[in-house]
């Protein structure tokens, strides 16, 4: 079994130079640089909930637009979430999690099956929260689930803040993903009849 579950990606290209360090068996600690402040702290959410260890650099072409650097972000990460768990064995593979916020309320399940499907059902009254577009959230998650190679549902369930809703579902995403990562002494391989994930 995979005892250090630990990714490093770099990802460079005429958009985006991004530098990730990642620690599924962490506690939560974080330095996050993005050049987008209300991105910064939703990750910096991500990190401390789902209690990952993570490090993050990007310099994006934010003179264009936040869409090159949210969705990059999300391909990396995605990336070192599969890079980190290898060949998953002894994990749960499924996780999720319903999470309120004020008058939020989101859902969020995934499984880490190997086979990348995303889902997302819900709607921003705002164009904006500070520098990050909503449009973006949808974006930022379909490119985790795709490099990843996860299954992956959100639903906003009720709520008419912006704010409290994109940061309900980076919650429930840590929260689920902290699930479906954690190893169960029941499974000493892998938690499928296939014998892969």
């Amino acid at each position: 079994m995979n005892t250090a579950r630990t990714s490093s990606e770099v990802r460079k290209t005429k958009e985006t130079d991004i530098q990730l360090d990642l620690n599924i068996d962490g506690s939560g600690v974080y330095e996050v640089d993005t050049g987008i402040g209300f991105f910064d702290h939703m990750l910096e959410g991500f990190s401390r909930h789902g209690f990952f260890d993570l490090k993050l650099q990007v310099k994006g072409d934010l003179h264009v637009d936040s869409h090159h650097t949210i969705e990059d972000t999300g391909i990396v990460l995605g990336t070192a979430i599969k890079n980190a768990l290898g060949k998953k064995e002894g994990i749960r593979r499924y996780g999720s999690c319903i999470l309120p916020m004020d008058e939020t309320l989101v859902l969020c399940a995934l499984d880490l099956s190997g086979r990348p499907y995303f889902s997302f059902d819900g709607t921003f009254d705002t164009p904006r929260v500070g520098e990050f577009d909503t449009e973006m959230v949808r974006e930022f998650f379909y490119a985790i689930s795709y490099t990843a190679g996860m299954n992956l549902h959100m639903k906003v369930l009720s709520g008419t803040n912006s704010h409290h809703i994109i940061e309900a579902l980076f919650k429930a995403f840590a929260k689920a993903l902290d699930e479906a990562v954690t190893t169960d002494p029941r499974i000493h391989d892998i938690l499928s009849t296939k014998g892969s994930l």
